[in-house]
């Protein structure tokens, strides 16, 4: 008859013990590896916001005299935006503010990997004075405020 000693553990037994605990301790470190990037990841923006200018016109999809004081005589003004990169698809919002009162929003989306935007405002006489243009992303987080001026 074998009698066994319960108080003590087998060899087998301690064997297992010591491999599952490596094992675990393995897996817990790959598991923060990517926890980590996920975070990451998660923080990333939907786009980065590369250029932004209140402007004459648009020609070829570029700004064409980008300024800060504009005359009214131009009957209208630009908002150009460029974004690069953009990760995906979203949209963002050119806010026109003439003093601090909301004249017009624009909602514009943008598409990967790359993407240009313009908004415009018409102007008349009746309009001179400080103007805004807050670019916002759809969290209506401002990414940008450009600040000019309508006169003569």
């Amino acid at each position: 008859m074998i009698i066994k000693n319960c108080n003590l553990p087998d060899v087998n037994t301690r064997k297992f013990s010591f491999w599952r605990f490596r094992f675990l301790i393995v897996c817990g470190l790959v598991g923060s590896l990517f926890i980590s990037v996920g975070v990451g990841l998660a923080d990333q923006p939907r786009m980065v916001l590369a250029d932004a200018v209140v402007c004459e016109s648009i020609s070829n999809f570029r700004p064409v005299n980008p300024a800060v004081v504009f005359s009214v005589s131009l009957g209208e003004v630009f908002c150009f935006s460029e974004f690069d990169p953009v990760y995906e698809k979203t949209a963002i919002f050119h806010n026109w503010y003439k003093k601090d009162k909301l004249i017009f929003s624009m909602r514009l989306v943008l598409s990967m990997p790359k993407w240009s935007s313009f908004s415009r405002v018409q102007i008349r006489d009746a309009d001179k004075g400080p103007w805004r243009v807050e670019i916002r992303d759809e969290d209506d987080n401002i990414l940008k405020t450009l600040r000019f001026s309508l006169s003569d």
